[in-house]
């Protein structure tokens, strides 16, 4: 009976830590179109250990699955600010920001407003 136990304890306690390594988060990344946002996801999930990376380009809200014994958010933050895209943590440098498409220049205003919806534009 007490190995029964004790090997109960065992298989509960390897679940238990084998849950542990996925950690969930979001990030606000800049960005204004469908191109910023292929652009994001690949550099996100193209670092070690993000499992997932889903940027939405209403709300500039980066969700990312990732294994936090291989990365953390800086690092991922990092990795995106490198193709170009401002975090709240971390801007692009110059060059790199100067490396995307001209029609995914964010930090331009005229650029801004070309990507609103028409919606928001009859409202302002």
């Amino acid at each position: 009976m007490k190995k029964i136990i004790l090997m109960f304890t065992l298989l509960v306690t390897t679940i238990t830590f084998a849950q542990d390594k996925n950690k969930k988060a979001s990030i606000e990344v800049d960005g204004v179109c469908g191109m910023c946002k292929e652009r994001i996801e690949k550099a996100a999930i193209r670092t070690k250990g993000v499992k997932s990376a889903v940027w939405s380009v209403d709300t500039h809200e980066l969700k990312l699955i990732f294994d936090e014994r291989k990365t953390d958010v800086k690092t991922i933050s990092k990795k995106v600010a490198s193709v170009g895209h401002d975090t709240k943590e971390i801007k692009a440098t110059k060059e790199e920001y100067n490396s995307i498409h001209p029609c995914c220049k964010y930090r331009d205003e005229e650029v801004r407003k070309d990507h609103k919806p028409k919606e928001e534009e009859k409202n302002n």
